[in-house]
Formats: C-alpha cells, sequence, structure tokens
C-alpha cells in the first residue's frame, strides 16, 4: 500500500509503549499489503526468454530455422551460370582475335602458315570440278525446259494436223503423214526428257550434297589450319623472349593450346585427306552412270527419229511420183 494511503497516528501513540504499538501495528499491515501485491502480479518474460521463444508459423507457411554459424560453401553445380557464359565468351573473344590476325598476317605477306601440298592440290582440284559441274547442270536444266516446250508443241502439232486431216478430205493423206510424224518425235521426246531430268538430278546430287559435305569438311580443316598457326605463332613468339618467374606460366599455357591445336588440325587433315579419296571413287562411278544413260537415250532418240523420217520421205517420194489422176484443177478445166 501507498504512504498516501497510510492512516496517520494520532495523539495517543505520542507515548513510548504507544510509539511502540503503532509501530508494530504499521508493519503488519505492511506485510499484508505485500502478500496481496504479489498474488496480483503477473509474469512478464525477460529479454532471452523472448528470443529463444519464436511464434507459431502461420497456416501454410514453411517453419523458420535459426540460422547457422558455420561456412556456406558452393559446388561447382551451383556456380552462378552468368559467370559461366562470360568465361566462354572471353575464350571465344580472345580465339577469334589470335585468328584474325593470324588471317591478316597471311593475306600482308607477314606470317607464315602450314601447308600440306597433296591436299592443297586435292581441294583446288575440287573447287574447280565443282564450278565446272555446276555449268553442266544448270546447261543441262535448260536443255531440259527448252525439250519439254518442243515436245509439248510438237504434241499440239500433231493434234492439229490430225484433226485437219479429218475435215479435209482432198489433203487427208498429207496432213495424216505430219500428224503421225510429230506425235512419234513427241513421243521420243518425252522419253528423251526423262533422261535428261535423270542425268540433272544426278549431277544436281553430286554437286549440291556431295560435294558440298565435303566442301563443309574443308572449310573446317582451313579453321582448324588457321588455328594452329596462330597458336603457333604465339609460342614461338614466346619462346624468343625473355624466361623468367613471369614469362614461364605463360610459355607452358602457350605450349599446352599449342599441342591442343596441332591434334585438332592433325585430325582434321587425315579425315579430309580419307574423305577425299572416297568422294573421288563415287564421284567417277557417278558420272560414269550417268554420261552413259544420257548418251544412250539421246542416240535412240535422233536414230528413232531419223528412222521414222525416212519413212516419212520415202512414202512421200512415192505419193508424188503416183498422183491422184482423178482430180483437175480448174485451170485444166477451164
Amino acid at each position: 500500500m501507498d504512504d498516501a494511503q497510510r492512516p496517520l497516528p494520532t495523539n495517543a501513540s505520542l507515548s513510548s509503549n504507544g510509539r511502540d504499538q503503532s509501530h508494530q501495528e504499521m508493519f503488519q499491515r505492511d506485510l499484508l499489503c505485500m502478500d496481496s501485491s504479489f498474488a496480483g502480479a503477473t509474469y512478464t518474460p525477460n529479454a532471452s526468454t523472448l528470443t529463444d521463444a519464436s511464434p507459431p508459423p502461420y497456416e501454410g507457411e514453411a517453419p523458420v530455422h535459426p540460422q547457422s554459424s558455420s561456412p556456406v560453401v558452393i559446388n561447382d553445380s551451383l556456380r552462378n551460370p552468368t559467370i559461366e557464359k562470360l568465361e566462354r565468351v572471353r575464350k571465344w573473344s580472345v580465339n577469334t582475335y589470335k585468328c584474325t590476325r593470324q588471317m591478316l598476317s597471311e593475306k600482308l605477306g607477314r606470317g607464315s602458315r602450314t601447308v600440306d601440298l597433296n591436299l592443297e592440290a586435292s581441294i583446288e582440284k575440287l573447287r574447280d570440278l565443282r564450278s565446272r559441274y555446276d555449268n553442266v547442270t544448270k546447261l543441262a536444266q535448260t536443255l531440259a525446259s527448252q525439250t519439254a516446250q518442243v515436245t509439248q508443241t510438237q504434241k499440239l502439232l500433231g493434234d492439229v494436223f490430225a484433226d485437219l486431216s479429218i475435215k479435209t478430205p482432198e489433203l487427208h493423206e498429207e496432213f495424216g503423214f505430219n500428224a503421225d510424224t510429230q506425235k512419234f518425235l513427241s513421243k521420243n521426246g518425252e522419253t528423251l526428257l526423262k533422261s535428261i531430268n535423270s542425268f540433272t538430278a544426278g549431277m544436281n546430287t553430286l554437286v549440291n550434297q556431295t560435294i558440298e559435305d565435303t566442301m563443309v569438311n574443308v572449310k573446317q580443316y582451313e579453321n582448324a589450319r588457321i588455328e594452329y598457326d596462330a597458336y603457333r605463332t604465339d609460342l614461338e613468339e614466346l619462346n624468343l623472349g625473355p624466361r623468367d618467374a613471369t614469362t614461364l606460366p605463360k610459355i607452358e599455357q602457350a605450349q599446352l593450346l599449342y599441342q591442343q591445336h596441332r591434334q585438332k588440325y592433325e585430325k582434321m587433315r587425315d579425315d579430309l585427306t580419307i574423305k577425299l579419296k572416297l568422294l573421288e571413287e563415287n564421284r567417277v562411278k557417278v558420272l560414269q552412270k550417268q554420261l552413259i544413260l544420257l548418251h544412250s537415250a539421246v542416240a535412240a532418240y535422233y536414230a528413232g527419229n531419223q528412222q521414222k523420217l525416212n519413212q516419212t520421205l520415202q512414202q512421200f517420194h512415192s505419193r508424188l511420183r503416183t498422183p491422184d489422176t482423178g482430180l483437175q484443177s480448174w485451170l485444166e478445166e477451164c
């Protein structure tokens, strides 16, 4: 109880006995007040209790675990992909720079290049044959287009002659001969057109697929050769310089890269050499077959047409030698 609520002593408590009695009564009343205050008091947690205790998680929320003070180790699988991409871009940039410098040095006549004389000659021969075969293919396509137009025209002309042979009895035989001749030529022309189209398809496959696939390997070989010469030049330049604690690691790294690109270049060279030999054998077989078929078709076309033309000419000559005497011209009638 507060001091303001305590009863003031009366005048009777001013004596010695009364003073002791009043102090004893006041002490007992203070004990009663302290008991009642402890009985109505509430528990207040301290700081350590508040720190250790944590409220329960909300519904659907993952429980919160205390943070650990141990260090976190990042595995190789958890590395940032952006860093890996930047590293790949850096390597690509360095390689592109070296190859570009090597190409410019070769064009300006300042740098040396690795040359395989036999392989380079085979590549140049292949490029020349590819250009010539491509020209043959284009000319064959033109011939096929023109043959198709001539064949269609002959067919239409034969139909017109046959119609006139029926509608003009006085020229029935003459129109009939020409109709048969044009139809025969049109039929032979269709056979020739099939042979030309087959030859064109074979040449197109050889030029745009077989040879083109080999040219892709030639391009890869040339790129590998440029990379090999670029790293070879770097190694030669480092070997010409001083050797100290700073340059030795660079020389070792350049030596390692040189060996890697040398192995790549040698592998591409061997693969291309084998592929060129296989292409040469395949090219000869394909062209030999296609050329024989085309020659046979052209020979049959012109031989058959010549035979038919000879028969037609003989019929015309016999017709002219024995004219029809029953028909007279209007001049004779006059």
